[in-house]
């Protein structure tokens, strides 16, 4: 069964509009809630970037049934592990056992801040697997130290553990980075609708877990308006992972992006006040074989794109699922 999250973009949305937002979307049906975790926002039209962990931490505290998951953490650079594996616990306790954690090999965007040097990203790969075995260690339970070729753990324990396994998710968009999902995490998160992602990962995991991708849907009055915003909001997404991830700065991405029309934004997103261009976009992800599908609503009114999703989207979200589709898989 396909199921549905809502996106929680920190870029876009202050941290009490983040938690608001939340709320809106355990009430109006869906599944979970991802919330990205950005220093930077891609561009300066985003205006925000709070802390995600402390939103995360309200988010915990005014919902009750709606499943959580970050979207992606980088847990090597701006993060050192050991904070993380103790954040992430907080949250699971916080929030009964809804938390799942979701990383990724991070954007230079978000992770130059310290003055940390950016690695090429076979290192960040090897770091992130890293990280996983220092989070699987401190949510054993006990004390640890450890001397991995990249990072130290010095007599570290977590106290508070929730009672269920935190699972997790690692960003993938490419054979490395499926291939260290595959050996040491629980799922898949990706941005593509790529069906070679997860046939690989499907292929090479062990005990193949859920597959996460985020879809991008424009809601407006009308297409326009819809391909307006998305070009003055989302056009960064133009860009390939390999730009993505490496340019350093906001005004980067403001000049990179300067020569996108609005017209190479077709095609990319649902667009407008028609369920069925969105639907049709939400079908792409699931014919690649996705089976956790976050709808990342562009723009500032998230209340009525809530609203669209609850009384529009969210009805005949069982017509994509049909045995039609699913022969596809």
């Amino acid at each position: 069964m396909v199921r549905y999250g809502y996106k929680l973009m920190t870029e876009e949305h202050g941290p009490s509009a983040l938690v608001e937002n939340a709320m809106r979307a355990e009430d109006a049906g869906f599944d979970f809630v991802s919330i990205s975790d950005h220093f930077h926002p891609w561009l300066e039209s985003h205006g925000h970037a709070s802390f995600a962990w402390s939103v995360l931490g309200a988010i915990a505290h005014a919902t009750s049934t709606v499943g959580i998951t970050t979207g992606l953490t980088c847990p090597i650079l701006r993060y050192h592990p050991v904070i993380i594996a103790q954040a992430a616990a907080t949250i699971a306790v916080m929030s009964d056992g809804r938390f799942g954690l979701a990383i990724g090999a991070g954007e230079r965007l978000n992770e130059h801040v310290t003055g940390v040097r950016w690695p090429s990203t076979p290192e960040r790969h090897a770091m992130l697997a890293e990280a996983i075995d220092i989070f699987r260690a401190l949510w054993s339970g006990g004390m640890h130290t450890l001397n991995l070729q990249h990072f130290i753990i010095d007599h570290a324990q977590v106290y508070d553990l929730p009672e269920r396994a935190i699972p997790i998710t690692v960003g993938v968009s490419g054979p490395s980075s499926v291939k260290l999902a595959a050996e040491k995490a629980d799922g898949i998160m990706a941005t593509e609708a790529d069906p070679t992602l997860v046939q690989r990962y499907m292929s090479q995991a062990e005990e193949p877990g859920p597959r996460y991708a985020e879809v991008v849907l424009a809601y407006a009055d009308s297409e326009e308006a819809a391909l307006k915003t998305l070009h003055e909001r989302f056009r960064f997404g133009a860009f390939g992972w390999s730009v993505l991830s490496e340019l350093p700065t906001v005004e980067g991405f403001e000049a990179a992006s300067r020569y996108v029309r609005p017209e190479d934004m077709k095609g990319n997103a649902g667009l407008g006040p028609d369920p069925e261009s969105h639907l049709k976009t939400i079908r792409r992800y699931i014919d690649a074989g996705f089976d956790h599908l976050t709808l990342l609503g562009a723009g500032p009114e998230q209340a009525d794109f809530i609203e669209f999703f609850e009384k529009k989207l969210q009805p005949r979200l069982g017509e994509l699922t049909r045995p039609a589709a699913q022969g596809r898989h």
